[in-house]
């Protein structure tokens, strides 16, 4: 467990350092933030943004006018940063070129107390989180009222129609800001948050609607809006977000089609090297420690196609190896894949071999007699062995260790009907567990009548039902032929 432990803390490590490194000398860097209301001595947080967490950039303490003073040499990296009060009740700014500015507002309510000075782009924000706040509280009381009557049509209508013209308004308001301050970093902001427009659907030739268009029609231009090339968006909670959203919700959760989401998204990335570097580090980290049964296998294919390629130049050579191994060590262990053969010796001292079990199913069953865990999975076993028999299921069970007598005592004691086999070499053994990456134990595969990988690291409970939903898609196949 330790490598992979290591491994997972070096990436999460790499997410959050060396990206936030002031660049741009700049004397005189000043902000300063009045909150009325905010007692002196108040110790506040000047946050970041960046991917799916907030970092702390600098901290100032309250004088007796509640004003807190940020200053430095450097500036900030561009992006949407949170100032942060004791009581964690924040609020957001534009954090762009020009970083001489002043806020002032109150706790009672920030956004319709602001007064923005020396700032165009917080004033543009600002006035913005006003008028988004008006049109907040005329849609809520309307959205209330059509879950009471949306089972009226002509109630449900009216309603409808009235939320529909204060969508209206709001994106009349962003497409009108656009227009008037293309260059403004808060108009790549109203751009990111844009949701493609699906025109309608085309006739096919069977004279019928093509029901598949507006989906493929907005995933394919989902990221029209977002420019790759600008980091400064890596530091707002909108870029993140579209990945997530792009990857779980607008992709087939399979590893074949995530594989081809995750180049694409790495591949837009490539405008900007920090943009390159956070996606990459993001989705191997993420897929790594996936609790997703068979998402290893993304983890492997962005390791293969850019790690393993010297694509990561931010990552030292240490780290690398250890990233690279990993997917080499997890890569024949896919789901899909032929389990690795094994040979082992039974009670009697008698060589059986993993590919001489036939059965349509084998479960391969890695446990040590030592093991508290597994004495307590073991009578669940033996119960699911004696349901499973009937199905052509054969279990066969390796013990890990090489307390021989203990292990022989343990299954005459609990009557485990399994092929029971273990190693005595002791290097053959450690070579096998470090084949099937066994770190802890019990581990189950469950493998097709040819030895295929079909589901891995799942508990006692889940096998039956697995085995039954395997059966009941092969059914389904043979009958569409």
């Amino acid at each position: 467990m330790k490598h992979l432990v290591k491994t997972l803390l070096a990436l999460s490590i790499l997410l959050s350092s060396n990206s936030f490194a002031r660049k741009v000398p700049t004397p005189g860097c000043n902000i300063k933030i009045t909150v009325k209301g905010l007692k002196e001595g108040s110790q506040c947080l000047l946050a970041c943004y960046y991917g799916d967490k907030n970092y702390i950039k600098d901290s100032a303490k309250a004088n007796a006018k509640g004003e807190v003073v940020f200053t430095a040499t450097e500036k900030y990296d561009q992006g949407i940063y949170l100032f942060v009060p004791p009581n964690k009740k924040y609020f957001d700014i534009v954090m762009d070129e020009g970083q001489n500015f002043s806020l002032e507002t109150d706790t009672l309510d920030y956004v319709k107390y602001m007064k923005v000075k020396g700032s165009d782009e917080n004033k543009f924000f600002y006035d913005y989180n006003s008028f988004m706040g008006v049109k907040q509280k005329q849609i809520e009381p309307l959205r209330d009222l059509y879950k009471k009557v949306k089972n009226n049509k002509d109630s449900a209508k009216i309603v409808g129609d009235q939320i529909a013209a204060i969508d209206k308004e709001v994106l009349e308001y962003k497409s009108t800001f656009i227009k008037a301050n293309p260059k403004t970093f808060v108009s790549k902001i109203f751009k990111a948050m844009e949701e493609p427009i699906v025109p309608e659907a085309p006739i096919l030739a069977n004279g019928r609607k093509d029901s598949t268009f507006g989906y493929r029609y907005y995933k394919s231009h989902f990221f029209d809006n977002i420019d790759f090339g600008d980091d400064r968006l890596l530091r707002t909670p909108i870029f993140h977000n579209k990945i997530k959203q792009y990857l779980d919700k607008l992709t087939p959760q399979t590893p074949d089609s995530i594989n081809i989401s995750t180049d694409l998204i790495i591949e837009k990335g490539r405008a900007n090297a920090e943009v390159f570097k956070y996606l990459v580090n993001w989705i191997t980290y993420t897929y790594e420690s996936s609790q997703i049964m068979g998402m290893d296998a993304v983890f492997v294919h962005i390791v293969q196609r850019y790690h393993a390629k010297q694509q990561t130049p931010w990552i030292d050579s240490t780290q690398l190896y250890k990233v690279v191994n990993r997917a080499f060590i997890l890569n024949p262990l896919l789901i899909g894949k032929k389990a690795p053969a094994v040979i082992m010796q039974d009670t009697l001292g008698k060589e059986i071999s993993l590919y001489d079990v036939k059965a349509k199913y084998t479960i391969l069953l890695f446990w040590d007699q030592g093991c508290g865990h597994c004495k307590k999975e073991m009578p669940k076993m033996v119960e699911l062995n004696k349901k499973l028999k009937s199905k052509d299921v054969k279990i066969y069970a390796i013990e890990t260790e090489d307390n021989v007598k203990e292990w022989k005592k343990f299954i005459i004691e609990h009557q485990i009907d399994f092929i029971n086999v273990y190693q005595p070499d002791q290097y053959k053994r450690a070579v096998t567990k470090k084949i099937y990456d066994i770190y802890s134990t019990p581990v189950i595969y469950l493998l097709d009548e040819n030895k295929i990988i079909k589901a891995k690291r799942i508990d006692v409970e889940q096998l039956g039902n697995l085995i039954d939903v395997f059966e009941k898609e092969k059914l389904e196949k043979e009958n569409k032929k």
